[in-house]
């Protein structure tokens, strides 16, 4: 944990409409003063079904929600996930196979979005559902990552924003636990990095989604294909 359990802040949340970044916002509106959430459209092949997920939890709990244009990214990046990239590989979410869907640096240029944003906001921390199952592909979910990079943005922001981290070393079947204990509404959330009009249930991000599901004990509210 990188936050007092006892101090209550003014934050931002980083929101993807996936299972983790939601349950981390029903969890910081619990624990804290929600100023707003922050989703990005940065191209990827699943952005059309997440974000509309983000906006409707937004609007569950009565907080602005806020979408970063960030088709840069689609253009100049590399990645599996990108509407400019290659098909989404089937497999475990921490098959080699599945790094073909890391998108370069993702996390640290939306962290530099939301610090600037938080700043402008009043906003004191960011929220980022970082978690331990995201650490084998994912080099910038890691705490060795994001440990640095909250110095950096605390150093380079008036107002010390912190980067709050809450998930890091915690599993997604202990999100998905989370989130039972929360009320959320799992089935207003979106994980398929295939962006069908289902969840392709095989797809890593599907399968890791199941398996939480089933080890949390809790009822999978989706469709899927397979």
């Amino acid at each position: 944990m990188t936050e007092s359990p006892t101090a209550r802040k003014n934050v931002i949340v980083l929101l993807s409409g996936g299972m983790d970044s939601v349950v981390a916002l029903h969890q910081a509106h619990r624990d804290h003063h929600v100023v707003a959430t922050l989703s990005a459209d940065y191209g990827s092949k699943h952005n059309h079904c997440e974000l509309p997920m983000a906006a409707k939890q937004s609007e569950l709990l009565g907080v602005r929600h806020e979408c970063a244009q960030l088709g840069f990214m689609d253009q100049l990046f590399s990645s599996a996930l990108l509407n400019s990239g290659g098909d989404i590989p089937d497999g475990h979410y921490e098959e080699e196979s599945m790094k073909q869907t890391v998108v370069p640096f993702r996390n640290g240029i939306l962290l530099s979005i939301a610090a600037g944003f938080a700043e402008s906001v009043g906003a004191t921390g960011v929220v980022i559902a970082a978690h331990s199952g995201d650490h084998a592909i994912y080099p910038d979910c890691r705490e060795s990552f994001m440990a640095p990079m909250a110095e950096a943005i605390k150093q380079g922001t008036y107002e010390d924003v912190e980067v709050m981290r809450p998930f890091i070393n915690m599993t997604k079947t202990e999100i998905a636990q989370r989130g039972a204990e929360l009320g959320v509404d799992f089935s207003l959330t979106w994980s398929c990095y295939k962006g069908g009009d289902i969840h392709c249930g095989t797809c890593g991000t599907c399968v890791e989604r199941k398996e939480a599901f089933r080890d949390a004990g809790i009822p999978d509210p989706t469709e899927y294909l397979a």
